[in-house]
């Protein structure tokens, strides 16, 4: 019974899944400070809009993942036999049911917050079984299908007003997951060098657009540039030792690092749009998903 529970968990990557409601988070407090509403209002007087949203998102990320593994079977049983499916702990039909029912409670948890935020859960949960199904296996549109689903997931937390403005926001993300989609081209084989040269110029792309959307909207740059140093740092540090030795054991470090430090950008956007001590709570998240990883795999 162990190992069958601990198969299915393997299954929702729960390492990933903090960086899901840190999305959420994110996207919540950009658009209350766009809106000209308190945060700590808000969350006394509607937290229960954005727990729905937190953990509608949560499930579709895990339902997301699972239908990755769930695709992968056949690839899996030859590259990585050691996950849920191949190994046998969880057939695949009850990985397809399992991954099922996550979608459909983040969707129906997110049209219990607000119309759009439903609408936008379901344009999401299309992208997700897109990438899985079909635009995975191309060099550029798969990147770029990752990115959008990630894009959409911050776009989800912004939903909660159940208006959307300055949605534009929500590219950045897209661009930050392409280059780690980019990244994750040579984990199991390495030698990919040239995309970790693009992910690089990409990651510098993210920081920057960070720094200047919150110069733009607000003057709260000596708030944002600790959590944004961190964040610099933590993207680069593997990335830089993957191009030196390119090796998949290094590659898949970068692949995790950028992962996890979703949560350190997400902490970015609450510390530029609120304050530290909220963007100190995101950032708490972290260390969650970095135990968890000891646990489960990222990637």
């Amino acid at each position: 019974m162990r190992i069958v529970l601990k198969g299915y968990l393997q299954l929702t990557r729960p390492a990933n899944l903090p960086t899901a409601a840190a999305d959420i988070l994110a996207g919540i407090t950009i658009i209350l400070y766009l809106q000209n509403i308190d945060v700590l209002t808000f969350l006394c007087e509607q937290g229960a809009d954005v727990f729905l949203l937190v953990f509608s998102s949560v499930a579709l990320y895990a339902g997301g993942v699972v239908f990755n593994d769930v695709f992968d079977a056949e690839l899996d049983a030859i590259e990585r036999p050691e996950r849920a499916i191949p190994s046998g702990r969880v057939p695949k039909r009850e990985a397809i049911c399992f991954g099922a029912i996550l979608l459909l409670i983040g969707i129906t948890l997110a049209f219990k917050c607000t119309l759009l935020s439903g609408m936008i859960s379901m344009v999401l949960t299309i992208a997700i079984l897109a990438y899985n199904g079909y635009f995975k296996q191309f060099g550029f549109v798969g990147p770029l299908n990752m990115g959008i689903c990630r894009g959409l997931n911050l776009l989800l937390g912004m939903s909660i007003l159940g208006s959307l403005t300055h949605w534009y926001i929500s590219l950045v993300p897209v661009v930050y997951i392409f280059a780690i989609t980019l990244i994750s081209r040579g984990e199991v084989h390495g030698n990919n060098k040239k995309h970790i040269v693009w992910a690089g110029i990409l990651y510098a792309i993210v920081v920057l657009s960070i720094a200047l959307i919150v110069m733009q909207k607000k003057d709260n740059v000596l708030v944002l540039l600790p959590f944004l140093l961190l964040f610099g740092f933590l993207i680069y540090s593997p990335l830089i030792k993957a191009y030196k030795e390119n090796s998949p054991k290094n590659i898949k470090k970068a692949v995790m690092g950028g992962v996890l430090s979703l949560v350190v950008m997400n902490a970015c956007w609450v510390a530029g749009f609120s304050n530290w001590y909220l963007a100190l709570a995101v950032l708490l998240l972290l260390p969650i998903s970095m135990l968890l990883s000891k646990l489960f795999a990222v990637t």
